[in-house]
């Protein structure tokens, strides 16, 4: 099956590749350097299926044009379809299909590393060594053993990072419709958001984006947060307000934030701006605070996650081609 893969980087190529002759190469992959978007989804015209990554634009508009070009299959290289219109992709007779899961630890481990780099000062510290400075004030931090840190969200990256955090003699709290026994089992206390919110010392977001959980983190919660609490996000950049979080860290209410996602990424993060003005005056701010730390939406960005991603990925083309059923959780089912 002809498939083109949009959003396309060189590890994309690699691993994708390696994935389809493992399969035996039923499929033929044509890498876009282009995103996904309405003014570039006449490419995929002639494509049964294409392949897009989370700051591909999937929206009612693109997808008409998709169906109208043939293509019946959009295969998701990520767990997330925030950015697919799934009733409109119903509609139009296109099936979606994603990576239900690859790899909680790269997400989790990335998580625990944010945590502790706020926690020691650590960006700073590595910044001022490059420079020659070993001066210690202003570095001074605060050690996570007897903290009380609050998931938010315990689905399997969630249940990985509360594994991690026993290690560090943390209380744990955690908040989530469907609580996680094995989280249960690790001594987590499932309460109330707003509960979770004013006691955390470390509040940490692992969950999906939605209608319910787009801004949950606003002024109205910051505001019940413990003030001085660390606020660390790997999940999806709209679950945060940014611009009221400038507005708790202009203030001190909030002690530190670390992102690895950001809601207006798809225009900054995965290529290079080393030489550019940045335009998102709401970005550039958040730049400027020193007790800001910011990935590029890195935290999956592993070895064993992008192996695993595009085996998925591969299976999933392949289950459309053949029309088998697509492995659990596979298809995202219209609503």
């Amino acid at each position: 099956m002809r498939v083109g893969v949009f959003s396309t980087k060189s590890h994309d190529r690699k691993y994708l590749e390696e994935a389809n002759q493992r399969a035996g190469s039923p499929h033929a992959l044509d890498f876009l350097d282009a995103r996904l978007s309405r003014e570039t989804a006449s490419l995929a015209a002639g494509f049964p299926a294409v392949c897009v990554f989370v700051n591909d634009r999937v929206d009612a508009a693109v997808l008409a044009t998709l169906a109208a070009g043939g293509t019946r299959l959009v295969a998701l290289r990520c767990a997330g379809f925030n950015n697919v219109d799934v009733p409109a992709a119903t509609a139009l007779g296109v099936v979606v299909a994603r990576v239900p899961a690859y790899s909680p630890h790269a997400v989790a481990e990335h998580t625990i590393g944010l945590v502790l780099t706020l926690a020691r000062h650590l960006h700073r510290a590595m910044s001022r060594a490059r420079e020659g400075n070993f001066a210690l004030e202003g570095l001074l931090g605060v050690e996570l053993h007897g903290r009380t840190v609050g998931v938010v969200g315990t689905g399997k990256i969630g249940e990985t990072v509360v594994e991690a955090l026993t290690g560090f003699g943390v209380r744990i709290l955690a908040t989530d419709p469907q609580p996680n026994p094995r989280c249960l089992e690790r001594g987590a206390r499932y309460v109330p958001l707003p509960e979770l919110l004013a006691a955390a010392d470390v509040v940490t977001l692992h969950c999906p984006l939605g209608p319910a959980t787009r801004h949950l983190i606003d002024g109205a919660a910051l505001a019940r947060m413990k003030p001085g609490a660390l606020l660390v996000n790997t999940s999806r950049g709209a679950l945060i307000d940014a611009p009221a979080v400038i507005e708790a860290l202009k203030s001190r209410r909030l002690g530190g934030l670390a992102l690895d996602v950001y809601e207006e990424e798809e225009r900054l993060f995965f290529e290079d701006h080393s030489s550019d003005i940045l335009q998102d005056d709401v970005f550039a701010r958040l730049l400027t605070f020193p007790n800001v730390v910011i990935t590029g939406h890195q935290a999956f960005f592993t070895e064993e996650a992008l192996r695993e991603i595009a085996a998925t990925t591969i299976a999933n083309l392949s289950c459309f081609a053949e029309a088998r059923p697509f492995g659990p959780g596979a298809r995202v089912e219209g609503f």
